[in-house]
């Protein structure tokens, strides 16, 4: 089979899978946009965690031109991104147990708020004891997962539970196990993952019903706009300065 054949099957697959996850998570994204616009009406602020891959869907949404202004990143170090050496590391920490607690208790992360925690598996401790410790200090919780693996895996959490057990709106992002959409000969393992591609268009449709949401309720919502357009500069420092005491990406 050819490159572009492949290229081909995998934008089918990814097509699919938004197709799915946009016409079968309908209801799950509208509440989990309303969450946030009554969060952001109500002098509340606005977090979102992923860990390693993940967190490029959580990073998406952070001081993003075209984006809400109030979302900041709730960041654990070792575990954003694939900057740390070695790699592995970073799947290392999310099994730590204790790790989530430790970071929401240095962070500004207060009853009222909204966090929404990203994770594929929904299986590690990290992204599980950030929903449960969250929850308990009074944070409702978005979580953005694939609810295959809680029907086939096994949680790695001492409790056996998954990250879809601790949370107030689940939104499945409809990924199978292993997260690979194709197979072909001469390539032994499965591979062309589209998590990124599900997960980003989800975190953006949440944040563009949600903008949707305040503006009918005749909130203007504190959306960013490009720096790299005339004025933008000047529209996002007046915003930025406006809910100082709402973003913590400036600080």
């Amino acid at each position: 089979m050819s490159g572009n054949e492949l290229a081909d099957r995998f934008f089918d697959a990814a097509i699919e899978l938004l197709r799915r996850a946009r016409d079968e998570e309908a209801e799950h994204i509208a509440a989990a946009a309303a969450l946030i616009a009554d969060t952001v009406a109500d002098g509340g602020r606005i977090f979102v965690f992923g860990a390693g891959h993940s967190s490029i869907a959580a990073q998406d949404v952070v001081y993003r031109a075209g984006g809400l202004a109030l979302v900041n990143l709730l960041a654990v170090p070792g575990t954003v991104g694939v900057d740390v050496t070695p790699a592995t590391l970073g799947s290392a920490l999310e099994r730590v147990d204790g790790l989530a607690g430790a970071v929401l208790d240095t962070s500004p992360v207060r009853a009222g708020d909204v966090l929404v925690v990203i994770s594929l598996s929904g299986r590690n401790a990290l992204p599980v004891e950030m929903a449960m410790n969250a929850r308990a200090l009074g944070v409702r919780v978005v979580g953005v997962t694939s609810l295959a693996y809680a029907e086939h895996t096994k949680s790695r959490h001492a409790s056996g539970t998954f990250l879809k057990d601790h949370c107030d709106v689940v939104i499945d992002s409809k990924i199978g196990i292993g997260d690979a959409e194709l197979t072909a000969d001469g390539i032994a393992a499965p591979f062309a993952p589209a998590s990124t591609v599900v997960t980003s268009a989800l975190m953006q449709a949440v944040i563009a019903s949600a903008a949707g949401e305040l503006a009918a309720r005749g909130i203007e919502p504190p959306m960013l706009r490009s720096g790299n357009v005339d004025g933008g500069h000047e529209w996002n420092g007046r915003v930025l300065a406006e809910y100082r005491d709402r973003i913590f990406f400036r600080h």
